[in-house]
């Protein structure tokens, strides 16, 4: 793989928008830029996030959702999941539940293992996660959202910020209530340091578009009582521009991405570049690209075992593979699809790479 660009202090002074090529300070821990990679359900794992971090502009990533019980119980899945290593810093953990004791309990658990900053997961639209009453359910309880947060604040050394991810609302009419810039100020109020909000309501789920307007709002409400605590966008970030658009549309002061960094592990890079120096960097070439999905695999291998690593690689060739040869690769996605064994796999990546398999398809 070809060397991360080097990207230099923000050029100050050069956009309208403050925030932005502002790196970000969250509850006085600095990151290097302002750009999180999303805690992604079922795609956001250790392997992963050092493979974003390996073309830079990733100021903080975050784990998949936890579950505090599976932390404290100490379930194979969960701490597999909450995985991290040296080179995985700073890094997020983020809680998922509804209840302030085990909840608070879960994050003690986070700091004393590597976390960097504590998450509140009140995102989540899934219906197993919205059915206990977590996610995204805690929008409909405002009052109890703040006292998990202030039990979770509690429970945490001063070092370790919290901070909570949150929708635009349940419904559309909690929406066009506010409910999110209300619960957004009843969490800064009992000691969260920062704000994420996705643009959309619980029941879009991923349908439709994401609203920035919403967010702009949800933006200037915190803002108007706190204008130091950040307020992070989220929603339909796929490229450099969308990120510089979602900040100077909606005046938030970071942008968080999660689908759009599936299949484009260096839009970090892309972001941060275009904010500080004006442009976008070349995009990786194809041989490096190759590299990229070899260096996820050898992670995956290394750090979940080979069960795991061939069970996602065949399910993830499908987002890399969108960026190989402009999409065109149906006989690498079909080669690693098929494979069953880790030789299998490198076998149909250097085929690829050597041209042997059929690139016109």
């Amino acid at each position: 793989m070809s060397s991360p660009v080097c990207i230099p202090p923000p050029l100050i002074g050069t956009s309208t928008t403050s925030a932005i090529g502002q790196p970000l300070v969250i509850g006085g821990v600095g990151l290097t830029t302002n750009l999180l990679l999303a805690p992604i359900a079922n795609y956001c794992d250790l392997a992963f996030r050092l493979t974003c971090r390996d073309w830079g502009g990733v100021g903080l990533a975050c784990t998949d959702l936890l579950s505090p019980q599976g932390l404290l119980r100490g379930s194979a899945a969960s701490l597999d999941l909450a995985r991290t290593n040296a080179e995985d810093k700073p890094v997020g953990m983020q809680l998922y539940g509804a209840d302030p004791g085990i909840m608070a309990e879960g994050a003690r658990w986070a700091a004393d293992h590597g976390a960097t900053i504590v998450d509140i997961n009140m995102g989540c639209p899934v219906d197993k996660v919205c059915k206990k009453d977590g996610g995204s359910k805690l929008m409909c309880d405002v009052p109890n959202a703040i006292r998990i947060a202030e039990a979770v604040r509690a429970a945490l050394p001063d070092t370790v910020p919290l901070t909570a991810k949150m929708r635009l609302g349940w419904s559309e009419q909690d929406c066009q209530d506010g409910v999110a810039g209300r619960l957004a100020l009843g969490l800064v109020g009992v000691g969260v340091s920062a704000i994420t909000v996705h643009g959309r309501t619980t029941e879009m789920k991923f349908r439709g578009d994401c609203r920035r307007e919403d967010i702009a709002r949800v933006v200037r409400t915190v803002k108007d009582r706190h204008p130091r605590v950040p307020v992070i966008g989220n929603g339909d970030v796929k490229t450099a521009q969308d990120a510089v658009d979602m900040m100077a549309d909606t005046g938030c002061d970071g942008v968080m991405i999660g689908r759009g960094a599936l299949s484009t592990p260096w839009i970090f890079r892309d972001a941060w570049a275009l904010q500080t120096l004006g442009v976008v960097p070349p995009e990786p070439s194809e041989e490096d690209k190759l590299d990229i999905v070899r260096t996820f695999f050898d992670r995956m291998l290394e750090y979940r075992g080979e069960h795991y690593a061939m069970n996602h690689i065949r399910r993830r060739i499908s987002w890399f593979a969108k960026r190989i040869n402009g999409g065109h690769c149906r006989p690498l996605k079909e080669a690693i699809r098929t494979a069953e064994e880790p030789e299998a796999v490198y076998a149909a990546l250097d085929d690829w790479s050597f041209g042997l398999l059929d690139s016109s398809s």
